[in-house]
């Protein structure tokens, strides 16, 4: 008999749950797969039909189900619901069907399933952490039923290229932490999504009937601070040694924050880090093609916030890695904003800018930056729709025998460019990377199949390797390993039909490996608990959640 146990139970004993306690559990429920013997043992004849069904069964059944319902919404509303009924189950058909399953449950879809989190609201999951709990955050966090090793946790004020929308946001980390789980096998029971409530500046959401939040404007300045501080300081607590990954807080905010812990606890921002590191792998891949060093490049981005600068700063330490200065590394990326190229002797500019405002005389659009600057590839992390006009790409084309051309910003409709755009208006020349999913395109008799530049390619291997090794801290060096580690998993064949990014099946393999660079480096600074495995790999695997019954 295979008795569903608990992956990391709290310390005080608790009895095994029975009968419908047991089938309301999403963490041991097995649904129409528990068996004869156990139906006896634990209470639960004639809650279920008599028919007992494999998980493989379990898993095609959804699939089928899910194939006829309408619309993408409302296929993310029926795998929450499974999510929150069998939660092997819900994982199991995620593993099997990534390719099908992962934009489902996080971008694009989840993008729309934040806009709609009121109208689509079911079950709660994770913490919903309000201003007003001020002064007794630690209470609510010791509300949390299991042990926690992860939290992902965000304030909803910049979901997406969404911008903000409050509490809202829960579908972010809730989203996050079911790819840790999916991706690089952390057990659901150690993953704590959080959304700080700290109110909204949303017009439509505070005057909106069904918004789940606080109707308030948002909190700022000290109180904001000290909010914050209050739920890290007892989030450690409460949980010794949990890694936190702040995610969607503004630039003025995420900036602050990741400075202010990041020496201190194992936390990191995945829209600063893990996009870097995507991003750079990216690179790395294209660079396989054409044979130059990263060295010799010239990035242009759109986008001057998280994404922009926090990929910047991975390539000026890639850069210096290949032999240049910090000066000339950084003289080699360059920012547009809103209001045109980050130039030195703008006024106004804020902290994370001013690193890449370079000697330049203004220049007030994307297009003539690109004419003036010459760069060798370009970068959007704006979330301006179609910002990559035919003329971009077309000069672009024109300045680089094989341009690299990312278009990262998500959900689709923000996206600096199709696939299909990206090839056609520069023959087919395009080393092309994207941040939401795009079909295939077939051109001149030749088929091209894009990647997603996905950050689940890096957060959950580096989430894995540090939760394994019990890091003290996470390191921009554990972000540049994760980067090496994902591009070398590259082949020839992907290369050959423009895919800069290993195929997404593969995704529990590339996080393993990322996993194991990370600890070694964890290891090797002195950052890890206890002695180094003599087997990494091994070791790794061992601490890998695999959803079977």
């Amino acid at each position: 008999m295979n008795v569903p146990v608990r992956a990391n139970p709290r310390p005080q004993p608790s009895e095994m749950p029975r009968g419908l306690a047991l089938l309301r559990d999403p963490l041991l429920n097995k649904g129409t797969a528990f068996t004869e013997q156990e139906r006896d043992a634990l209470g639960l004849r004639g809650f279920l039909p008599a028919h007992v069904f494999s998980m493989q069964t379990q898993v095609e059944r959804v699939m089928a189900n899910l194939r006829e319902l309408p619309n993408d919404l409302a296929k993310y509303v029926a795998l929450n619901e499974l999510h929150d009924r069998n939660e092997a189950l819900f994982f199991r058909v995620v593993c099997d069907n990534i390719d099908e399953i992962q934009p489902l449950i996080y971008t694009p879809t989840v993008g729309l399933a934040c806009q709609r989190f009121g109208y689509i609201f079911q079950r709660p999951r994770g913490l919903f952490i309000a201003a007003c709990d001020r002064g007794r955050i630690a209470e609510l966090l010791a509300n949390w039923p299991y042990s926690t090793k992860l939290i992902v946790v965000t304030d909803g004020e910049r979901i997406l290229g969404l911008g903000d929308l409050g509490a809202n946001g829960m579908g972010i980390p809730v989203g996050k932490l079911s790819l840790y789980s999916a991706c690089a096998g952390i057990h659901p029971e150690l993953c704590l999504p959080v959304v700080l409530d700290v109110g909204t500046n949303n017009e439509a959401l505070l005057n909106d009937p069904y918004y789940i939040g606080m109707r308030q404007r948002r909190l700022s300045g000290a109180a904001y601070d000290e909010f914050v501080d209050e739920f890290v300081t007892a989030a450690r607590e409460t949980f010794p040694g949990v890694m936190i990954q702040f995610e969607d807080f503004a630039n003025h905010s995420a900036f602050r924050l990741l400075h202010k812990y990041r020496d201190i606890i194992p936390v990191f921002n995945d829209d600063i880090q893990g996009t870097a590191a995507v991003a750079l792998a990216g690179l790395f891949s294209a660079l396989r093609v054409t044979g130059g060093k990263l060295a010799d490049q010239t990035v242009l981005f759109l986008g001057a916030g998280e994404a922009a600068t926090g990929i910047a700063d991975l390539i000026v330490s890639a850069m210096m890695a290949e032999g240049l200065t910090e000066a000339e590394a950084v003289r080699r990326n360059w920012l547009v904003d809103s209001r045109g190229l980050v130039v030195k002797d703008r006024a106004g500019l804020t902290e994370h800018k001013l690193r890449y405002a370079h000697d330049q005389a203004p220049i007030e659009h994307f297009l003539a930056a690109i004419n003036t600057l010459k760069p060798t590839a370009i970068i959007g992390v704006a979330a301006v729709g179609g910002a990559f006009t035919p003329e971009v790409l077309q000069t672009m084309a024109g300045l680089n025998e094989r341009p690299i051309v990312f278009a990262l910003s998500n959900p689709t409709s923000k996206a600096e460019c199709s696939a299909e755009e990206a090839y056609r208006h520069t023959g087919g020349r395009a080393l092309f990377a994207c941040g939401s999913p795009f079909d295939p395109v077939k051109l001149d008799g030749k088929t091209f199949v894009p990647r997603q530049g996905n950050n689940s390619y890096i957060f959950p291997g580096v989430g894995l390797g540090a939760t394994a090794c019990g890091a003290r801290l996470v390191t921009d060096e554990m972000f540049m390993v994760a980067a090496h580690a994902l591009a070398q998993l590259v082949s020839q064949e992907d290369l050959a039909q423009g895919s800069l990014y290993p195929a997404l099946p593969r995704i529990r393999e590339v996080s393993a490996r990322i996993a194991e660079a990370v600890a070694v480096v964890a290891y090797n600074s002195g950052l890890a608990t206890g002695h180094a495995p003599n087997d990494m790999a091994a070791f790794i695997h061992s601490k890998m959640y695999d959803p079977q019954y």
